[in-house]
């Protein structure tokens, strides 16, 4: 079997799909996205067109390890979310050979189904109490929103005040019966995320993610040993390289790498053996499309330590096309908060190629908004 061909879709709302075709008549598919640059991800993509086309799509890992070190550059988010969809692409390509899931290859299920949850709120997060009930009434018994909108390295104690009296409000409002992720999405300095962690702590948050931005590794370790509430780091780290600091610091208790980022299901693998070592917990990042989401779900069946998988249906950046638009019925499955374990060949779910095409025609050019504070300076978003 030689690979033949790579194709590539950018598709609404913010997504690249990838289509890895082979002389068998056997094709898989992959996300490479990475949010706010998908031509150049599919520029990344089509790079990779003179070194796989020809090759033969069940040697995995040596293509993993061919694309990782070709060349004097390695990691980064272009080239290992470039990676991350080929790697997908593969894998579904051997399960559909096999006629078996990729789990099935990894070892096989340590669980039928997956705890998921739902993100409300928004980018600036209003109208939170409404919004979780909302959750909670689709059968959900957990859900994740941002906490806040521009924060300045030192913000004013009243800022500060408005942040947790939401929390609370929202705590009071619906009770212990669901569970509350806080995402500070590193819009949260060391100044300010050490006075928030130490007043959330009666709120008991599910976890905090990105309590400072990832780059702060050493600091987030210092939050850690300073709170009882779970620390969560991964989105924008990209190999098993570079969660290396964060067992070693022990930064977090939860990690939730990207599956469309840190280099396929092959890497997210090995990082989330690796994390059960250090006792870490696992929780895929995927706010994006489905064929992620389908990948992610294999890992999650075969990483004993993996309790939770986001998923984007609904998700505020889902203008124009959600996540069930694009495939058939039957793959990805939500029954009472919980994501089953995909059972068909490979990655488990059929892309409805047309509606890619069609989709295709509209495209996107999504970005992330520039915001700035009070003072004219750029703010994290």
């Amino acid at each position: 079997m030689k690979i033949t061909a790579l194709k590539t879709w950018i598709v609404p709302p913010r997504w690249l799909f990838l289509k890895v075709e082979t002389d068998a008549g056997i094709a898989g598919w992959g996300e490479p996205v990475l949010e706010g640059h998908a031509a150049t991800l599919a520029a990344a993509v089509h790079e990779l067109e003179d070194m796989l086309i020809g090759r033969d799509p069940r040697r995995i890992e040596d293509i993993w390890q061919m694309i990782y070190r070709n060349g004097c550059y390695r990691g980064g988010p272009v080239l290992m979310s470039a990676l991350s969809g080929v790697d997908m692409a593969l894998w579904d390509i051997r399960g559909r050979d096999l006629g078996v899931p990729v789990h099935a290859l990894l070892g096989g299920p340590v669980r039928d189904r997956v705890r998921t949850y739902r993100w409300t709120g928004g980018d600036r997060p209003a109208d939170l109490i409404e919004g979780v009930r909302a959750v909670q009434a689709q059968g959900y018994g957990a859900v994740k929103f941002n906490i806040c909108a521009e924060l300045q390295i030192v913000d004013s104690v009243a800022r500060v005040d408005a942040i947790l009296r939401a929390l609370f409000d929202l705590r009071a409002a619906v009770g212990t019966k669901m569970d509350l992720a806080f995402d500070f999405h590193g819009r949260v300095h060391a100044p300010m995320a050490g006075i928030l962690l130490r007043e959330m702590e009666p709120l008991r948050p599910m976890f905090v993610e990105d309590a400072v931005v990832s780059a702060m590794v050493e600091t987030m370790a210092d939050l850690q040993r300073a709170t009882s509430i779970p620390l969560c780091i991964g989105e924008r780290l990209h190999s098993r390289y570079d969660f290396k600091r964060v067992f070693e610091t022990r930064a977090a208790r939860v990690i939730n790498p990207d599956t469309a980022h840190a280099g396929g299901i092959s890497e997210m693998v090995r990082i989330g053996h690796w994390a059960e070592a250090y006792d870490v917990a696992l929780a895929p990042h995927c706010p994006i499309g489905p064929i992620a989401l389908a990948a992610s779900l294999q890992v999650d069946a075969v990483c004993h330590n993996a309790f939770i998988q986001e998923q984007s249906i609904g998700i505020h950046y889902n203008a124009g096309a959600d996540v069930l638009d694009y495939v058939r019925p039957g793959g990805i499955v939500i029954e009472e908060g919980h994501l089953l374990i995909p059972q068909g060949p490979g990655l488990g779910i059929e892309v409805d190629e047309d509606k890619v095409a069609e989709m295709a025609r509209i495209g996107h050019r999504w970005r992330a908004p520039v915001w700035r504070h009070g003072d004219g300076s750029v703010a994290e978003w």
